[in-house]
């Protein structure tokens, strides 16, 4: 057997970031999507994914970007790349929350609260309602900030992706478009 047969081929980084997230904003530039737009779609969707109440980030991204008329895709694309912030941030809003209503510091394991969430859902309320609601009086007041932030972030990038595709557009010696808008 030759040495080519039996070795793995790797997929490289690149091509998952590419296929992923480059190729599918590129995708909505070509339908007329402007880069202001897709930078406010990331920055919303980021907003409405870090939401401090589990199970409601893609209910919320769906409202909030059907309202705005905003890309769905995108914000949901943003959506699910955040879910592993998710935890850590509830945790800061949390906090965040306490320190704003002068809570007392109070302690919480993520493991007992989903316990006493399916075993005894009103003793959850009482226990936890309270502290689920300044958090997300937190999530309110940073969230104007957090989409400023990253829009401000994303605008140049995209807008960078959008100038790159349109120079590649240019059509080729042969008379064919290039098979993929970012070279």
């Amino acid at each position: 057997m030759s040495e080519l047969a039996t070795t793995p081929t790797a997929i490289p980084a690149s091509s998952f970031w590419k296929r992923r997230i480059v190729d599918p904003i590129v995708h909505q530039m070509t339908q007329g999507i402007t880069p202001e737009r897709i930078a406010l779609a990331i920055a919303v969707g980021s907003a409405c994914a870090l939401f401090p109440i589990l199970g409601t980030t893609t209910v919320l991204c769906l409202i909030i970007g059907i309202s705005l008329k905003l890309n769905q895709p995108i914000m949901q694309i943003i959506n699910g790349i955040l879910t592993p912030l998710h935890i850590p941030v509830i945790i800061g809003l949390f906090k965040v929350g306490a320190a704003l209503f002068n809570d007392p510091p109070s302690t919480f394991h993520l493991g007992s609260m989903g316990r006493i969430l399916w075993e005894h859902p009103t003793a959850f309320m009482a226990q936890y309602g309270v502290v689920a609601l300044h958090a997300i009086a937190a999530w309110a007041i940073l969230t104007p900030f957090w989409i400023a932030i990253v829009y401000l972030i994303f605008l140049p990038v995209v807008r960078e992706i959008d100038s790159r595709r349109k120079a590649s557009a240019v059509i080729s010696e042969n008379g064919e478009p290039p098979s993929h808008p970012i070279p």
